[in-house]
């Protein structure tokens, strides 16, 4: 029988560094050899990661792969919820859509069945892998959820797995929400917790420690490591918790960006990597009064098009949005759901994202969307012409309209088989499906370098490849790890749980 390894990072809250750690992690056992997964029951997000295969998963899933040097699989992430309106998903089951869940529902009707699926994937993982770092869900101490739960302490029993619980010390009050959440677990599953660590750590280590003594004592847990909190570390965000930390907008630099933040927004990530581009400052923006005239205005990805352009309309970014456009102050990028938002008309009449039929756009491009059943969700690759060069792009499509042109206009990029996306004779609005263009450094750069030019500005040659650091950040967040976690502890726990689940069985 195969020997397989699980170790599980349940957090007090979300957003505590449950997803750093499962990616240090995966890095560092696929460093010491061991064939490593990441593994998540049950996550809600809107952002997602397309696999190889067509299939959607949570995208933090989808980068803890890449950490741990494999290909994601469905089998990572077998149940994905992804809100689209008021207590109401999309639910996604191993990487394809299900249907549209009321909450009450969902959690009534799909509990079972759910097991079922986690089981299987989990299987399927344990059959080929050394080690599955597990990753739950906000804090297993949900009492009022905790009956028909399917993402922590449940997960962690299913798979005999040992589990480690992270607070995030920056947000204040991180031993009460540990010994609180401690406090409020069942005797079994706190006796299931091997340790605690604490995430994003500031200042001198020695004025915690009498708090970290104190800690062991009072509730018998060890204290497995202190993790300082990490500058310069790019990792994809898995949900819209962080974009209140997100803006960089500390400092006045040369090229102002305003990323739209409306109520449905998703795959934000793509707006990453002008984060490392020393020239650029980056807002997120969700009323009139913070839009002020930046000199790119982003409109990223959405769940539900139809009601997120109602917001603008409604907060009036989409009227200053326009005369942005229309005095030439800003250049204007949509992706996904934005670049559905520059056109004409997007219609809805299945009720996939709302029950509205239809709205108007920007009418900033000549198209118009209907949103329909089926899902795309594929890996894509091609090629593009922007200011007079021609620039070989990846990306990745997750959509469920179908965009067509009303009349002529210049497609922005040409696959195999189609043309993607639209863009103004003067190239200062950009619409496209491609989730990532941004990341395809070369078009990136003769981006900003054209916005710049325009400014009146030098075009800047010396930009980084956000790909190679966002690889680095894999190795300083495992380095982080290793020199400040106890993993001699956490390999032997790991061993202990597995070998005790064996005679069990046996």
């Amino acid at each position: 029988m195969k020997k397989t390894l699980p170790i599980m990072i349940q957090g007090t809250h979300s957003d505590a560094g449950k997803s750093l750690l499962v990616t240090g992690l995966c890095r560092i056992f696929y460093q010491d050899g061991y064939k490593t997964t990441p593994f998540k029951a049950q996550n809600m997000s809107l952002n997602s990661y397309v696999t190889p295969d067509g299939k959607e998963i949570g995208r933090s899933q989808g980068v803890q792969a890449e950490a741990a040097g494999i290909v994601a699989t469905a089998d990572m992430n077998p149940i994905l919820i992804k809100p689209s309106g008021h207590l109401t998903s999309q639910v996604i089951i191993n990487g394809k859509p299900l249907g549209n869940y009321e909450a009450t529902m969902y959690r009534k009707d799909f509990f079972e069945h759910g097991l079922e699926i986690i089981q299987t994937a989990y299987d399927r993982l344990a059959s080929n892998y050394d080690i599955i770092v597990i990753e739950g869900a906000g804090s297993p101490a949900e009492i009022n959820l905790n009956d028909r739960e399917l993402a922590n302490m449940r997960i962690a029993r299913l798979t005999n797995a040992p589990v480690i619980l992270v607070g995030d010390i920056d947000k204040g009050g991180v031993f009460a929400s540990l010994v609180g959440t401690l406090q409020l677990l069942e005797p079994e599953d706190r006796d299931r917790i091997i340790g605690v660590v604490i995430n994003k750590f500031r200042g001198e280590l020695s004025l915690l420690e009498p708090g970290l003594k104190w800690f062991e004592e009072y509730t018998g847990k060890p204290v497995l490591g202190v993790i300082p909190y990490l500058q310069d570390v790019y990792m994809d965000a898995e949900d819209s918790v962080v974009l209140e930390t997100m803006s960089s907008v500390h400092e006045k630099k040369e090229i102002d960006i305003a990323v739209i933040k409306y109520p449905y927004i998703s795959n934000f990530t793509d707006i990453d990597p002008f984060f490392v581009e020393p020239d650029c400052s980056v807002r997120y923006v969700t009323n009139r009064k913070e839009l002020g005239s930046p000199d790119i205005i982003i409109l990223p990805g959405t769940k539900n098009t139809i009601e997120d352009v109602q917001f603008l309309k409604q907060t009036g970014l989409y009227a200053d949005i326009l005369e942005k456009h229309q005095k030439g102050e800003s250049f204007i990028f949509g992706i996904c759901g934005g670049y559905q938002m520059l056109g004409t008309d997007i219609a809805d009449p299945f009720q996939v994202e709302s029950n509205i039929g239809s709205i108007q756009g920007f009418g900033l491009l000549p198209i118009k969307t209907e949103l329909l059943k089926d899902k795309t969700t594929v890996l894509s690759k091609g090629e593009l012409a922007f200011n007079n060069r021609l620039f070989s792009v990846t990306g990745y499509e997750i959509h469920m309209g179908v965009t067509s042109y009303t009349e002529l206009v210049d497609s922005f990029i040409r696959l195999e088989d189609k043309t993607d996306g639209a863009k103004a004779k003067s190239e200062r609005v950009i619409g496209t499906y491609f989730h990532g263009i941004f990341h395809n450094d070369a078009f990136r750069a003769a981006y900003l370098n054209f916005v710049r030019v325009s400014k009146g500005l030098t075009a800047k040659e010396d930009r980084e490849s956000y790909n190679r650091i966002r690889e680095d950040s894999f190795d300083k967040i495992g380095d982080a790890l290793r020199k400040n976690l106890s993993l001699d502890v956490i390999y032997k726990k790991m061993n202990d749980y597995t070998e005790q689940g064996n005679k069990c069985r046996g």
